[in-house]
């Protein structure tokens, strides 16, 4: 898969995930947890899925997929232990023009979730080739360098930037900006200095 990362507002999404095992859980948690808008589809559900149910972004259908269910669906997870029926949904997704996750046959999907880090606004996320087990070791190394420090650094710059720029003073905070967003910035925030620094431009 030729990638393409890019960050959605979870918010804004409406999800269908066909499926209701251990794979279709960790999907549908995965979006459910960025605010999107979820709706399951699968013969059976699993003790983890009704759990996640009890969210009231995720909505329960245990019954057979049909190929009306890709509905107005923005994204459309294949997830189910049938090859044949997750290469019927990815084909319906493919001919409504939905973006389609595949569990089984990735290169049959138009899009891949990735191993995620979240510190406050920074998020990153790792794609191995396919490989889940070392995109999520690649991901927990990264988290332990970019922790709990950037969540509060980057949510006092944030605030700053939108302070400055309410207030009409954007070439002062490009000014800032390019003063701190420097080749030090990551030694900066773990060494505490960065805060300094912003406390002192408010």
């Amino acid at each position: 898969m030729s990638g393409l990362p890019i960050l959605v507002e979870g918010s804004a999404l409406t999800v269908l995930v066909v499926g209701g095992g251990a794979v279709a859980v960790r999907k549908a948690a995965a979006f459910a947890g960025a605010g999107a808008t979820i709706r399951v589809v699968a013969r059976e559900m699993s003790a983890e899925m009704r759990a996640l149910a009890q969210s009231d972004r995720v909505t329960l259908e245990e019954r057979a997929y049909t190929a009306a269910d890709i509905g107005d669906s923005m994204l459309v997870i294949a997830a189910t232990d049938d090859r044949s029926v997750n290469a019927a949904i990815a084909a319906k997704a493919r001919a409504a023009r939905r973006l389609v996750n595949v569990a089984d046959a990735p290169d049959e999907g138009s899009f891949a979730t990735m191993a995620t880090h979240r510190a406050g606004s920074l998020v990153i996320g790792v794609s191995a080739g396919g490989v889940p087990g070392a995109a999520a070791r690649v991901r927990d190394a990264i988290a332990a360098r970019f922790d709990h420090r950037y969540a509060g650094a980057l949510s006092d710059l944030v605030t700053l930037r939108r302070s400055l720029l309410a207030q009409g003073q954007g070439a002062r905070w490009q000014s800032l900006s390019s003063e701190v967003i420097d080749a030090r910035f990551c030694d900066a925030v773990e060494d505490g200095e960065l805060d300094e620094r912003v406390a002192s431009w408010r």
